[in-house]
């Protein structure tokens, strides 16, 4: 059985289907349409719900983070002891709520088929930010698209609505939520069984090590940003699933004195501060990962664990000289990142292994680290080609190098005749070229819709010449702004 709140009541699931996306449920299961499918892929912010959770700062004081999430990629699962508000949901006592009333006053609102996402959103940055500032407003909205308004009657909304704000119903019931929230806190293992297909819920690291010996077959379940394509885009069927996301331990960062161990399931949003202290660049380039909406549901765990050649962060993490905990039973190794990845959609991962853990060295004043990101569009795109550098220098000589790709393999891969090419020579425009021109033996791009190879190429070159000239006049910094 699965526990959990829409909105203030009390939903205990037994047998609903595991492959149910809080959308259809939303729609089918209890009678809510209001959030609406557009594309069914995470892609234009239709379907925006918010999920509110129990957290517990520093100095122990509870409250309920709220976070926007694409529906149509949440499984009904991942929503265990947690509270689940739709667009229905805000209005109070037959009044709008403020985020709804600024949609229609500031006419953001044509068709309206997207405004039930764009609300949604509002109201997850109404609870996060007391006065957003322009950046936090498109942070917020970039994941929602709209085909009618143009956008500037819906910043609007965003401004009036936010700031200034005035408390609703959710901060008048917030001490009795959390008290909702507490009593039903998972306290073992959850499970959906609709008799034929079953997802479990682990609690612990120990608990998701003997089921998934027990179940080697079954799918891990973090974010789901990825895996719920299968189900959404390619009508596929998953028998078993495991979610990760109620696993404390694999939620965890924590900082040591020469490294960061950032848990699986830490969502990209949670990693966000973390390794933007340290490394600037990652946070930026974080803020170009898809969007909001998947940033607080994708995990870095997946985003290395599914493979992909063009997943944004295993090239940083990859020049950064990471580290992975794979865990088996009560067995674990520790690898290199860059030797995880193998082939197309295969790594070194054994049956029934999962990663634990991704370790990142600090940064270090003599360690030069850049990071860049070449898309066609700037917010909510996928790489065709992502670059990273990192090298010391001893007197102006190339000492070490790390030099990684995204979109230019068929892995995530480290350029080796490149980083040849730099060390032991210094660092001047005659070394830079021939790096430029080794990085040809290191990689042979192919030609697909986001990019011809010769493209990639090129801007693979590029790039490197960028972070040459970056380094030299660092006033006339971009880093990972670049977009086609």
């Amino acid at each position: 059985m699965i526990q959990f709140l829409l909105n203030q009541e009390l939903r205990s699931e037994h047998a609903l289907d595991p492959n149910l996306t809080v959308l259809n449920y939303l729609r089918d299961h209890v009678g809510k349409p209001g959030t609406k499918e557009g594309c069914a892929s995470g892609d234009c912010g239709a379907c925006t719900v918010v999920v509110g959770e129990l957290q517990t700062d520093d100095d122990g004081r509870e409250h309920i983070r709220y976070r926007s999430l694409n529906s149509c990629l949440t499984f009904v699962s991942s929503l265990h002891g947690k509270q689940l508000i739709s667009v229905e949901d805000l209005k109070h006592k037959g009044e709008l709520h403020s985020v709804q009333k600024a949609m229609v006053e500031c006419h953001g609102s044509q068709c309206g088929f997207c405004t039930p996402g764009f609300v949604m959103s509002l109201f997850a940055l109404q609870k996060n930010s007391d006065a957003p500032d322009h950046a936090k407003a498109h942070e917020a909205l970039a994941g929602n698209l709209c085909r009618c308004t143009g956008y500037r009657p819906i910043l609007e909304a965003a401004e009036q609505s936010c700031c200034g704000k005035k408390p609703d119903q959710f901060d008048a019931r917030e001490a009795e939520t959390i008290a909702r929230l507490k009593a039903i806190a998972p306290t073992d293992i959850g499970e959906l069984n609709s008799g034929d297909k079953r997802c479990l819920v682990p609690l612990t690291v120990a608990d998701l090590a003997d089921l998934y010996d027990a179940y080697p077959q079954a799918r891990l379940l973090a974010g789901g940003t990825d895996l719920a394509l299968e189900v959404t885009q390619f009508h596929r069927t998953l028998p078993v699933m495991i979610y990760v996301g109620n696993v404390a331990e694999m939620k965890r960062i924590e900082r040591f004195d020469d490294r960061l161990e950032i848990g699986a399931a830490t969502s990209l949003s949670d990693c966000y501060e973390a390794l933007n202290a340290e490394y600037p660049d990652f946070g930026e380039l974080l803020h170009r990962f898809a969007s909001l909406q998947i940033r607080n549901q994708g995990t870095l765990g997946g985003n290395i664990g599914n493979a992909s050649p063009i997943g944004d962060s295993p090239p940083l993490l990859i020049a950064l000289g990471a580290q992975i905990v794979l865990c088996k039973g009560e067995t674990r190794r520790t690898m290199a990142l860059e030797d995880y990845f193998i082939d197309y959609r295969v790594t070194a991962r054994q049956e029934s292994e999962f990663i634990e853990k991704i370790i990142v060295p600090r940064a270090s004043v003599e360690k030069l680290f850049r990071a860049y990101k070449v898309s066609k569009r700037l917010d909510d795109d996928i790489s065709a080609v992502c670059a990273a550098f990192n090298i010391r220098l001893e007197n102006g000589v190339v000492a070490e190098a790390r030099v990684a790709f995204g979109g230019m393999a068929a892995i995530p891969k480290r350029a080796a005749a490149c980083e040849a090419a730099l060390l032991g020579s210094p660092f001047n425009n005659a070394t830079v070229e021939r790096a430029c021109a080794a990085l040809g033996e290191d990689f042979t791009p192919l030609s697909d819709f986001r990019a011809s190879k010769e493209y990639r190429l090129l801007s693979a070159q590029n790039l490197l010449r960028k972070y040459f000239i970056e380094l030299q006049t660092p006033h006339i910094e971009t880093r990972v702004t670049a977009y086609v």
